[in-house]
């Protein structure tokens, strides 16, 4: 049964609307859906909404991608298990706007879902939302941090990762 959403991304204005924020963006959309708003607790923001008549607490984490993990000493200690988080996250071995979910699986050089498993939650259920890739490797770290470009389509992108978590939600809460 899902009982937490977590959206990877980093605090603060500077990052808002960015590539690597895709996970706050979504997060974002589904508490204003239902007229909700994020309160501050100790390391990340928390909200919580209905989805198919089931309580889902939101989790924005506020300690930047790298330490994204530490939110899961406040869930585990709730009795939260791995399988019952969904993890959004940009991805860039999609292509722009494609968004795919899987149970586990490895980080692939994300360094948000390299320290969730190093905190333990490498069995969570995971929501990859496209968003390219630079040409050059080098480019990746400015890449991600950059804001997206007014012809991409970011509404859409939201739409269609909130799409992949009813999925989830509806194959796991029944």
């Amino acid at each position: 049964m899902i009982k937490t959403i977590i959206g990877l991304g980093n605090p603060g204005p500077r990052f808002e609307n960015t590539r690597h924020n895709i996970g706050f963006m979504v997060l974002d959309q589904l508490a204003e859906e239902q007229n909700q708003d994020f309160n501050s607790k100790n390391n990340y923001l928390t909200s919580c909404i209905k989805l198919l008549e089931n309580n889902i607490e939101l989790i924005k984490p506020k300690t930047f991608m790298n330490n994204s993990g530490e939110v899961l000493k406040y869930l585990f200690k709730k009795g939260v298990k791995p399988e019952e988080i969904i993890v959004i996250h940009d991805e860039l071995e999609k292509s722009f706007g494609k968004v795919s979910s899987r149970l586990g699986g490895s980080a692939r050089g994300h360094n948000g879902l390299r320290s969730l498993m190093q905190f333990g939650a490498e069995n969570c259920w995971r929501v990859r939302c496209g968003i390219g890739r630079p040409a050059e490797k080098s480019q990746v770290g400015d890449y991600v941090l950059q804001r997206f470009k007014q012809e991409e389509n970011t509404k859409e992108l939201v739409e269609e990762a909130i799409k992949e978590i009813n999925k989830i939600v509806e194959k796991e809460n029944g």
